[in-house]
């Protein structure tokens, strides 16, 4: 009889899994804005609580942060998109001009002189630069079309992702107090202490790598305004160390993203300036229009970040050994992309937290 039911129950826990695995994705999508939604409510639980305390409305509370939030989001949103459509449409009439042409064909030979022969061929004519340019800003523009057509899918994610995290921010003590009803008697004190565990491990790595991201921001605008005191000729500077900022959230392939755009805009202001062509890095390094400066100023930024800052403000904060980072990094990207590498550690640090308290259970069962 009892391997009847043994049977009865591997065949149900089978069938369970088999459906559970084709609906997944069609919950896929449900999932990723209820994470995205559980990861804001953690960032912004702490301050609707104290605003709570203050002004004696949970639901006043959250409109006034997230409206804060969103407000400030949209005017760097649109500030950006507005400077950048200005920058683009300076850099097509420098297109345009004949002068610029004379320019570019300058860069291109005295490109050749610096580099050895084999290289030194794969550089295009001049010409050929123009018109690759033009065919570039024209895919450029057409794919911000296609993606403005697009934009709906996208509105209705963030709205959701909106929804689901002003729900939880006004229901989430009540949210914690019916989940700890299902809890047995018998391990109420183990559920509520792996609750605030992981409470405690997801805000505290969250808020340190906020705090992490801000302090790369600030450091990549100091760093950009250094160099324009240097002849660099940077605009969007505030907008590139923001997006810098941003985009350390994700280990490993953030630091290079924030160099890109500044890369991409000293390009485009100094192209046709024999000065920033002829730029070279402490009087020694060939740095023309200051990529050489702009790459070793994000270097250092990235190692003040990676030595100082994050282990101060991040720390300890999942109790993961550096080895175990770096697997669990690399399961992540390869699951998920860039979205798995954000979502990685603090999944890591919540089951970890699981674990031990499983091995706790197990340990001290006959206390129980």
């Amino acid at each position: 009889m009892d391997s009847v039911q043994k049977l009865y129950r591997l065949f149900l826990l089978l069938v369970i899994g088999g459906l559970a695995w084709n609906i997944l994705p069609f919950l896929a999508s449900v999932i990723v804005m209820l994470i995205f939604a559980f990861l804001f409510t953690t960032i912004f639980l702490q301050s609707v609580d104290t605003l709570e305390r203050r002004i004696h409305s949970r639901g006043g509370s959250v409109l006034l942060i997230l409206g804060s939030v969103i407000t400030l989001g949209l005017w760097f949103f649109g500030s950006f998109i507005a400077n950048l459509g200005s920058q683009i449409k300076v850099f097509t009439t420098k297109l345009q001009q004949e002068d610029f042409a004379i320019n570019l064909e300058d860069l291109s030979n005295k490109s050749r002189e610096y580099l050895p022969d084999f290289m030194g061929n794969m550089i295009p004519e001049s010409a050929k630069i123009i018109a690759t340019a033009k065919d570039s800003l024209g895919n450029v523009f057409q794919n911000i079309l296609s993606l403005l057509g697009s934009a709906g899918s996208f509105f209705f994610v963030v709205v959701m992702v909106l929804i689901f995290t002003i729900i939880l921010l006004i229901e989430y003590h009540d949210f914690k107090r019916t989940l700890v009803r299902f809890i047995p008697n018998k391990y109420l004190e183990i559920g509520l202490r792996t609750i605030y565990n992981i409470e405690q491990q997801i805000s505290k790595y969250l808020r340190g790598q906020i705090l992490a991201a801000g302090s790369v921001a600030i450091l990549s605008i100091i760093g950009l305004f250094i160099l324009n005191q240097t002849g660099a000729n940077m605009t969007l500077i505030v907008f590139i160390g923001i997006i810098a900022g941003l985009a350390n959230l994700i280990p490993m392939v953030g630091p290079f993203v924030g160099m890109i755009p500044a890369i991409l805009i000293a390009l485009m202001n100094n192209l046709g300036n024999d000065a920033a062509m002829a730029h070279q890095l402490f009087g020694v390094v060939p740095s023309p229009f200051f990529i050489m400066d702009i790459v070793f100023m994000f270097i250092i930024v990235q190692q003040i970040d990676n030595n100082f800052i994050t282990p101060i403000l991040v720390g300890e904060s999942v109790g993961l050994h550096p080895m175990a980072v770096m697997i669990v990094l690399f399961i992540g990207g390869t699951m998920m992309g860039p979205l798995g590498m954000l979502f990685a550690i603090p999944a890591a640090g919540v089951l970890k937290v699981i674990i031990s308290e499983m091995i706790f259970i197990s340990k001290n069962s006959h206390l129980l």
